[in-house]
């Protein structure tokens, strides 16, 4: 591996928090109050609350540093003083901000009849911590030698000083939304990346030149939650490997500490806000993945680092016959018992947080069908905490986008609760990839994709931009291993190939994995090209994965969730060796970006509307106004979009995924002629070309290559 190379424009986080080292106590104690819950800097020094229904004592333990062996002041609550409710409660005079924390919980632990499990020697995290430090904490020693004293992650006490400097939410309009889905430690860990500080949210702030240039208006990022990365089977562990993509997350407020520069001064959420801020400026809203479906405390089997020890039976679903039993919704051994009244409520307020503290633009929801479960497991009509979302005054201008879909087969694309929600379409997903790949049959299936979907949104008074168009995502094969594997090879992975989805409706061309074959690997690129050219041509909000526009390969690996190494990385050589690709992503988002037809609120309805004198979309095969809908051998498409406003040139699409040529008929145009936009088939850079460069197409007809897609502009 190369050295680091240091970028000039990298540096160290703006007004990166300077935490005073607390004086060793002991310190002056009061009351306190219930609420706010967490730790909370006031004039006279921390008050500190949290939840626990059925505790008889609690106990705060503070510490100096994250990593210091021994608490320099253990703080007993009295029950009759600094208990209100369901709360604990106590102020702290004069603690400063940088104090770690633990809290120890008292209580019955009655697992099987009541769901209890209270146990003092265990030192818990603060769910309202607004930053969490891993200095002493070790999964697997647990598991292997039990509780040891001051061994659990530790909270931080923050002040909350920060200058955003007029900084606020982006509101962009959902139509004219592009996301581009990343992970903040992959994105720039790989040596190649040149960042000064790899793997951080600094690390995404020396790209964001690359970023802009691309044309993406929203990041995606992959759960950025303070997470547990030693969330893995034993034999994962065991094979040198770790939580890499962070689905196990265990501190819903605090940033991820490894994604910090200078995480044990309680820099966490100062490094993440200048990241915003600095996204925010480039015109790039957040959208942070967020994990509300389970935690990092796993099932019967997990060590308790939180939630369990405040309250196990109000945060999980359990069975009712047996407690001891965690109900199992998410393939991680726990479901979040969502629509509990104080769970709900606990979701919410942390969304509200990343709204109105962090100015984060919205948030993806990680299985979020197991979101619309009761208490023993049984779907709602009317989730409380769904509908929550939806009507939150805070979140009413956040994106919400839904997984629709959780691990035990609750599938709700189409049909997932409320209005405002957005969902990651996986029908659309799935038609794409057999069309491209040449599965008969699919032209109707295809063409409502391409349409905005309106068979799944249309009758529940939905639109087009409720659906998150992608092709590919981090669950799955990338892109380039999308058209180069039919099997997944995950053996790296230390679970013998068994993990993973084996139904990935991928084509290698004809061979499996790597080749040096020039024309198969000319057809890759193409059907890459003809993927991502049906994306950005689609009706709704078009998701990018990022890496695919440089061809990022992960060796046929369609799980790579815990290779926190080269696999999992962006290598951003592929940035020069695969410029004609990167080149094709820019000029077809610019293309997206000049044609509102392809940006539209509404559904098309093949009419001529508002005086028009053309229908909005006509659909046609290799002959005009001739698509073949019953043909079951049919593997073409074409389609015209009339514009939708002065200035707009006209679209028409031809996509040919036949193995044989095809001669494609052309509309006429009243005044207009047709130019030549994109064709795949083309050499770069003459597959996708600029307005001013296009030739214009003599004829009535055009010639499509076998395994191609053209778009040309009329005007």
């Amino acid at each position: 591996m190369s050295a680091r190379v240091a970028n000039p424009n990298d540096t160290m986080p703006a007004k990166a928090a300077r935490a005073a080292s607390p004086t060793i106590g002991p310190y002056e104690i009061r009351p306190g109050r219930r609420y706010p819950s967490g730790a909370s800097v006031e004039d006279e020094g921390v008050n500190f609350s949290v939840y626990s229904r059925h505790a008889t004592g609690a106990e705060l333990l503070l510490y100096e540093r994250g990593d210091s062996p021994e608490p320099f002041q253990v703080i007993t609550l009295d029950p009759e003083v600094n208990h209100t409710f369901f709360s604990w409660h106590v102020l702290v005079v004069d603690l400063p901000p940088g104090t770690h924390y633990t809290w120890r919980m008292h209580g019955p632990c009655d697992p099987t009849g009541h769901g209890w499990r209270f146990d003092p020697r265990v030192e818990l995290i603060d769910p309202w911590a607004r930053a969490v430090n891993n200095c002493r904490w070790d999964r697997w020693e647990r598991q292997r030698s039990g509780v040891r004293p001051h061994d659990s992650p530790r909270a931080v006490v923050l002040a909350d000083e920060y200058d955003w400097e007029g900084d606020r939410p982006l509101q962009i309009p959902p139509e004219s939304m592009i996301i581009y889905e990343m992970h903040v430690g992959g994105f720039t860990r790989h040596p190649s990346s040149g960042v000064r500080f790899p793997g951080s949210f600094a690390g995404v702030i020396a790209k964001i030149p690359y970023l802009r240039s691309l044309g993406i208006t929203h990041v995606e990022l992959m759960p950025v939650m303070a997470f547990d990365e030693q969330d893995v089977p034993e034999a994962v562990w065991e094979a040198g490997l770790s939580n890499f993509w962070g689905y196990s997350t265990h501190s819903f407020f605090s940033p991820h500490p490894g994604y910090c520069v200078a995480p044990r001064e309680g820099s966490h959420r100062t490094e993440f806000r200048d990241m915003v801020k600095a996204l925010h400026r480039a015109g790039m809203g957040v959208i942070l993945d967020v994990v509300f479906n389970h935690t990092a405390e796993g099932g019967r089997g997990g060590p308790t680092l939180s939630f369990k020890g405040f309250g196990n039976e109000t945060f999980y679903m359990l069975d009712q016959i047996d407690k001891d039993i965690y109900l199992e919704f998410t393939g991680c051994g726990n479901t979040l018992n969502a629509n509990h009244p104080f769970v709900a409520r606990f979701v919410l307020d942390c969304l509200e947080y990343w709204v109105r503290e962090m100015h984060v633009d919205g948030f993806r929801f990680d299985l979020a069908s197991a979101l619309a479960r009761d208490e023993y497991g049984a779907p709602m009509h009317n989730p409380p905490l769904l509908w929550g979302i939806e009507l939150s005054d805070v979140l009413a201008n956040s994106e919400i986008i839904a997984e629709a879909w959780d691990a035990a087969g609750l599938y709700q694309v189409g049909t997932f609760p409320g209005y405002r929600w957005m969902e990651w379409n996986g029908r659309y997903r799935d038609s794409v990839r057999r069309f491209v790949r040449g599965d008969p049959g699919m032209v109707g299936e295809l063409a409502r994709r391409i349409a905005g979907s309106s068979d799944l949104y249309q009758a529940n008074l939905r639109l087009p931009i409720n659906s998150v168009n992608f092709v590919t995502c981090h669950d799955g094969f990338t892109l380039w291993d999308l058209v180069s594997h039919e099997r997944k090879h995950n053996e790296a992975n230390g679970e013998a190939n068994r993990d993973g989805s084996d139904d990935n409706l991928s084509w290698g061309c004809g061979v499996e994995g790597e080749t040096d074959d020039p024309q198969i690997l000319a057809l890759r690129r193409r059907q890459a090209r003809n993927l991502l050219g049906m994306l950005f041509l689609s009706q709704g909000v078009p998701m990018l994965l990022a890496g695919d526009e440089v061809l990022r390969s992960q060796g046929g690996n369609n799980n790579a969730w815990c290779q926190n190494n080269p696999t999992g990385w962006l290598d951003w050589s592929l940035v020069h060796r695969n410029a004609d690709m990167l080149r094709f992503v820019r000029e077809l988002i610019a293309l997206r970006k000049r044609h509102p037809s392809l940006q539209r609120r509404r559904f098309l309805t093949g009419l001529a509307r508002n005086g028009a004198a053309r229908p909005d979309i006509a659909w046609h095969g290799t002959r005009l106004g001739e698509p073949g809908w019953d043909d079951p051998d049919c593997r073409t498409l074409a389609f015209t979009l009339a514009p939708c406003g002065a200035g707009e040139a006209d679209l028409h699409v031809l996509l040919n995924m036949d193995d044989q040529p095809r001669i494609f008929a052309l509309p006429a145009l009243a005044g207009r002629t047709w130019h030549l936009a994109v064709d795949t088939a083309q050499p770069s850079p003459e597959d996708t070309i600029a307005p001013g460069d296009q030739p214009a197409v003599d004829g009535v007809t055009y010639p499509a290559v076998a395994r191609s897609l053209v778009v040309l502009e009329g005007r």
